[in-house]
C-alpha cells in the first residue's frame, strides 16, 4: 500500500480508503437498502483492510441511519485496533429523523450530528468531517463558522466536503480565508471512467487550492465491475440491479467496459481492477474510496494498487471515456494556445 498527504495538512492516508456504506441494514430509505453487512462481516472487512495497509476509513451518519457508524466503531474495539493509527471520516448534512431540524448544514444540526456520530462510533474525535452535500437553506457563511467552531472544540480534526459545485467551494474557501477560520482540506466526489465530470471544474480547483480528491463510486456503483455487458444487463448480486445509481450513459459505458476488460486480460486481472487503477493514477487523486460486501471482493479491489498502466493503455482508456468538450472549456483551450513557448 502506498500513502499520500491529504492536501496540505501533513496528514498521511492510504491511497485506498475503505468505505463502509455496505455496513448496516434497515428498511428505511435508500441507505437501508444498500447496507447489508452485519457485525461479524464488518469485523472481517475492517481487519482485511487494515492488514492490507489501509489506514483511511470512510462512513456517514446517514448510512443505514447510524448503523454503519456503530458497526465501524464496534469493529475497531472488537479487533483491538489502535484508534490513533486510523483516520476515520464521517459526514453531516442528511436527514436523520423526522424532526424538522435533524437535517441540513445549520450550526444546530452540525453540532447535534457530530455528538451523535461520536456516540455511535464510540470515539472522542472525528478525523475528517465531510459536509455531505449542499444545503440551499443555510448560508455558506453560517456553515463555515459552525465547522470552524466544531474543529475548535477538538471533536473534529479536519473538515472536507462532498458534492458541491465549484463556485460554492471557492466561496466557502474565500469566507474561511477572510475570517481566519479552518478551511476545507479535501473533496469527495463521484469520479469514474463513466463519470469524469469533475475534470471540468473540480479537478482544476483542487490543483489550484491544493485540496485532496477522494473519489467515491470509482466503479460507477458496480457498473464497471465487469459483471455488466450488453448481453448481461443484470448482475443478479449487485445493488445496481435495484438501485441504478450513479447515473451513467450505458452505451458509452459498455464501450469502456470492452476496452478495460481487454486490457484486464492482458494483465491477468479483472476489469474492475483496471477501472480502479485508472482512477488511482489520475492527477490530483489522493485516496480512492472502495466498498465491499465480502472479503474476497475487497481483496480483489485492493490488488488494483499493484497495477501500472502503460502510456498506450492509458491513451486507449482515455479515448473511449473522454468527456465531450463544452464551453467555455474549449474556448479557454483555444485562446491559451498563443501563450505556449515553442
Amino acid at each position: 500500500m502506498k500513502y499520500n498527504f491529504l492536501g496540505k495538512t501533513g496528514l498521511i492516508v492510504s491511497e485506498i480508503c475503505f468505505g463502509t456504506m455496505t455496513f448496516g441494514g434497515s428498511d428505511a430509505g435508500i441507505w437501508g437498502n444498500i447496507g447489508k453487512v452485519k457485525q461479524d462481516e464488518a469485523n472481517s472487512l475492517i481487519k482485511a483492510s487494515v492488514d492490507a495497509g489501509i489506514n483511511f476509513i470512510d462512513t456517514a451518519n446517514v448510512y443505514s441511519y447510524g448503523e454503519s457508524e456503530r458497526l465501524l466503531g464496534q469493529s475497531i474495539i472488537d479487533l483491538g485496533l489502535n484508534r490513533d493509527e486510523l483516520v476515520i471520516a464521517t459526514k453531516v448534512r442528511g436527514r436523520m429523523s423526522e424532526s424538522v431540524n435533524n437535517v441540513g448544514l445549520s450550526r444546530y444540526h452540525i453540532f447535534q450530528s457530530v455528538d451523535a456520530s461520536l456516540k455511535r462510533l464510540q470515539m472522542d474525535h472525528i478525523d475528517v468531517l465531510y459536509v455531505h452535500g449542499v444545503d440551499p437553506k443555510t448560508p455558506v457563511e453560517e456553515t463555515m463558522r459552525a465547522l470552524n467552531d466544531i474543529v475548535l472544540t477538538g471533536k473534529v480534526r479536519y473538515i472536507a466536503l462532498c458534492n458541491w459545485p465549484a463556485w460554492m467551494v471557492m466561496k466557502a474557501l474565500g469566507i474561511s480565508d477572510k475570517h481566519g477560520w479552518n478551511k476545507f482540506v479535501g473533496l469527495q466526489y463521484y469520479y469514474s471512467l463513466s463519470g469524469r465530470d469533475i475534470e471540468r471544474e473540480i479537478v482544476p480547483l483542487a490543483a489550484d487550492q491544493n485540496l485532496a480528491i477522494m473519489p467515491w463510486s470509482p466503479l460507477a456503483g458496480g457498473f464497471l465491475s465487469g459483471k455488466y455487458t450488453r448481453n448481461n444487463e443484470k448482475a443478479g448480486d449487485s445493488r445496481r440491479d435495484v438501485f441504478d445509481f450513479p447515473p451513467v450513459n450505458k452505451e458509452k459505458a459498455y464501450d469502456i467496459i470492452d476496452v478495460i476488460a481487454e486490457i484486464g486480460k492482458q494483465h491477468n486481472v479483472s476489469a474492475a481492477q483496471i477501472a480502479l487503477a485508472w482512477v488511482r493514477l489520475q492527477k490530483g487523486v489522493t485516496s480512492t474510496i472502495i466498498g465491499a460486501k465480502n472479503a474476497d471482493q475487497l481483496l480483489d479491489n485492493i490488488k488494483s494498487v499493484d497495477i501500472e498502466l502503460s502510456a498506450d493503455e492509458l491513451k486507449r482508456i482515455d479515448e473511449v471515456s473522454a468527456l465531450p468538450k463544452e464551453y467555455p472549456g474549449w474556448m479557454v483551450e483555444r485562446q491559451s494556445a498563443d501563450r505556449e513557448i515553442k
